[in-house]
């Protein structure tokens, strides 16, 4: 049988009878939390100021392999696919909103660390290649640099991200999806730094040669990369964080299978970018049959699993949330609103009429920490709790308790609009739109 909510959070299970306790817990949790930001303040400094200098970095390399010119053209040309880009990913994180720091980390990264790395490890790689292992064939060492040194290299430095938040940044790395978000929010970091260097050379090229138009290598490149391949770097690295994510959910006692699937999901991305990087040095005719035959399938099936991971999400909030409603810590209705996107939306929206941004605010946060809750419950019940999962219930409780007189209302009122009957459909009982 399952666990119910007391006894992972015994005294905070029914908060009728004891929420004389909550303002000495209160007291305590604020006490901690606050102890544990602290903690925290100096390898987030730390960080922001090692991205800011890798960020310095790659902005002064880039400018110098394209000039001024080229890096402008190259700048405002990468830009075209970024907003789109993030916003599918957004979208797709709305079941379950990662915070807002994890996602600018995992986008500076992949624009700034990773392209660093990535940069200065290619070049080297490939020089020592055509110099001491080929040197009777350059363009042999330049093939191999491309197919085979470049995949390995940059799919491992856009991994570094994910790992980095999958292993200290536990609670919010919850499983598939947040493991899709994280990859490809990281990826189109490094995609738009590269896609810089890549339009700003070509521009060049251009200038040096005097060729525009449809003859341009402008043109090609950013048909290439922007047209046809904005969701490539994406792609690869997403089957990275479905590697973590997987981990994320698997039992913590299955330390061989948390350490497996993380590295097959690399190799899965290394040999996928080996196929694009292959296919992208031939002729346009190649490019294009490995692209329709091959590349596009494969972009099928993991926006598929990106989607079943998604509607995952609010099942899991629906199914694991009514325990916390039979506790007393939430409406009846209110699990149903909580794993419905249209009454989340509809919920704060009768909080904003009712009572302006400061209650929506209230609403949005409320159903953050309903949908953490959730979701760290159904992994603590698979055997894959988190670290300190005991103390961050509670933490999420004591948000839960104190938003509830502004966010319950809308919430209850968003799940009752949401259930219509299912006459329509000839079936009884109730159906949620989701």
């Amino acid at each position: 049988m399952r666990s119910g909510v007391w006894q992972s959070a015994p005294g905070w299970a029914h908060p009728r009878r004891v929420h004389h306790e909550l303002p000495a817990a209160t007291t305590t949790a604020d006490g901690a939390r606050r102890g544990a930001a602290a903690r925290r303040v100096l390898p987030a400094a730390a960080l922001t100021v090692l991205l800011g200098l890798c960020g310095a970095v790659i902005l002064a390399l880039v400018h110098e392999q394209t000039g001024s010119h080229g890096f402008l053209v190259g700048l405002s040309l990468a830009l075209v696919p970024v907003p789109l880009l993030l916003a599918g990913f957004r979208w797709l994180d709305r079941a379950a909103p990662t915070p807002l720091r994890n996602l600018l980390f995992a986008f500076g990264w992949g624009a700034c660390a990773a392209t660093l790395v990535a940069i200065t490890v290619n070049g080297f790689a490939t020089e020592w290649l055509a110099s001491s292992v080929l040197p009777r064939a350059p363009d042999r060492a330049d093939t191999l640099g491309t197919t085979v040194v470049a995949p390995v290299v940059e799919e491992t430095a856009k991994a570094g991200a994910v790992l980095l938040l999958y292993l200290h940044r536990p609670r919010d790395f919850g499983g598939l999806l947040s493991g899709v978000v994280t990859a490809g929010i990281t990826a189109t970091g490094f995609a738009f730094t590269e896609n810089i260097l890549y339009l700003g050379r070509a521009f060049g090229e251009d200038l040096a040669f005097g060729q525009t138009g449809l003859e341009s290598t402008t043109l090609d490149t950013f048909v290439q990369r922007v047209v046809l391949g904005p969701l490539a770097h994406p792609l690869f690295t997403v089957l990275v964080g479905l590697g973590f994510g997987a981990a994320a959910l698997a039992a913590r006692h299955r330390r061989v299978l948390r350490t497996a699937l993380p590295l097959l999901g690399l190799v899965a991305a290394v040999l996928l970018h080996a196929v694009w990087n292959g296919a992208a040095s031939r002729d346009m005719d190649v490019f294009l049959t490995v692209y329709g035959a091959f590349m596009a399938p494969v972009l099928g099936v993991v926006a598929a699993v990106a989607l079943w991971a998604r509607r995952r999400v609010l099942r899991t909030v629906r199914a694991t949330l009514p325990r916390y409603a039979a506790a007393g810590w939430l409406a009846d209705p209110e699990p149903h609103a909580l794993g419905c996107l249209r009454a989340r939306a509809l919920a704060r929206d009768l909080a904003r009429r009712g009572g302006g941004r400061r209650a929506a605010r209230a609403v949005a946060e409320y159903h953050r920490a309903a949908t953490s809750l959730a979701l760290l419950r159904a992994r603590a019940e698979r055997g894959a709790p988190p670290p300190g999962f005991p103390d961050h219930e509670r933490a999420l409780l004591h948000t839960l308790w104190h938003r509830r007189p502004v966010a319950s209302p809308p919430t209850a009122s968003a799940a009752r609009a949401a259930v219509r009957p299912r006459g329509a459909h000839g079936a009884g009982g109730q159906a949620y739109q989701r």
